[in-house]
């Protein structure tokens, strides 16, 4: 038996994308005979129909199904490992890919690929930006060496991917220059139900953490008047800033608005423990502070270029660590 090689998996792959011989040969850049003549051989080696020619159109068959899977993770695992070869060179050249949810890919990753770059000049970053479940998924299927999220992994992924915190941000409750609570700059927790807000797409890990935090703090999301659901942050920012809405966002991205003043973060004083809270000198504040999650996949290759760029996340990490203070749950600064 010849067996298959990967050049008939490749053409295989592309006429099962494109169900067309023609379309097939024009983007491998071979000539259409030599596409039949290689999807004829797979079938004749193995006694199986890849194909149903019907007239002038082509069907994926059964086998065909199962060979379009099986083929892609072949193919998937010898790039990997041309790629794994490519970097026995100290790093000198080779890709790594990327996946990032919008706020870390916007206002928290691009430092991070500019110090990685610096120290591996000859590496191709590929970064893809969506929202955090895209990134999950895309991870969990292969398309990024490493993912990077603010939301919650969800529990059917989390026996796939290995996650582990490599930042954090805080999410403020913002608003803009008309609202009736830019003058005062605090309100109590019970006033978050007395005005309109603009929210997320649920997908969203910003809206996942905002969402968790109140029903923290007891209020049920329902309770809140959401006007306006976006799906960037950016779009929520610019409706706050034009209208009286209020919005959780990341402190990343509006500290250059609430340095000119066109936006202002509101402290909001949890008020269920008034008593208490009157023992302390000064009121108890709440506060939202979210992990910055890297994901990877729990069994496909890691390759260095991966690795090394892990590894610059964690000792990032480690440093900022040292040098800031932490706070506790009601905001006050720990020595």
């Amino acid at each position: 038996m010849a067996g298959m090689t990967l050049e008939q998996l490749k053409i295989f792959l592309a006429v099962a994308q494109h169900l067309h011989f023609t379309r097939a040969a024009e983007e491998l850049y071979i000539t259409q005979p030599a596409v039949s003549a290689a999807i004829q051989n797979l079938e004749q080696e193995y006694g199986v129909k890849l194909f149903h020619r019907i007239g002038r159109h082509i069907e994926i068959a059964e086998a065909g199904k199962l060979l379009q899977v099986e083929a892609q993770k072949i193919l998937d695992q010898v790039s990997l490992t041309e790629r794994g070869l490519r970097e026995l060179n100290n790093l000198q050249r080779g890709e790594l890919k990327l996946g990032s949810s919008l706020t870390i890919g916007n206002y928290w990753l691009p430092s991070k690929i500019s110090e990685f770059k610096s120290r591996y000049p000859g590496i191709q970053i590929d970064c893809t930006l969506a929202n955090a479940e895209t990134i999950c998924v895309g991870t969990a299927m292969g398309q990024f060496d490493l993912g990077l999220v603010e939301g919650d992994v969800k529990p059917a992924l989390q026996t796939t991917l290995e996650y582990e915190i490599v930042g954090s941000d805080r999410l403020q409750i913002v608003v803009g220059e008309k609202h009736p609570w830019f003058e005062h700059g605090e309100i109590e927790l019970s006033q978050l139900t007395q005005t309109p807000w603009v929210m997320r797409v649920p997908e969203s890990g910003t809206q996942q953490r905002f969402e968790e935090a109140l029903l923290n703090w007891g209020i049920n999301l329902n309770e809140l008047n959401v006007i306006l659901v976006f799906t960037s942050g950016e779009m929520a920012k610019a409706a706050i800033e034009n209208g009286v809405g209020a919005t959780g966002i990341s402190e990343l991205m509006v500290k250059k608005e609430i340095q000119l003043g066109t936006l202002r973060s509101i402290k909001v004083i949890d008020n269920r423990e008034q008593e208490s809270a009157m023992l302390t000198a000064g009121y108890a504040y709440v506060e939202i502070v979210r992990p910055f999650f890297k994901l990877k996949h729990r069994q496909r290759f890691q390759t260095a270029l991966s690795k090394a760029f892990e590894q610059m996340l964690l000792s990032s990490m480690l440093n900022n660590s040292h040098q800031q203070p932490t706070t506790n749950k009601k905001g006050k600064i720990k020595s």
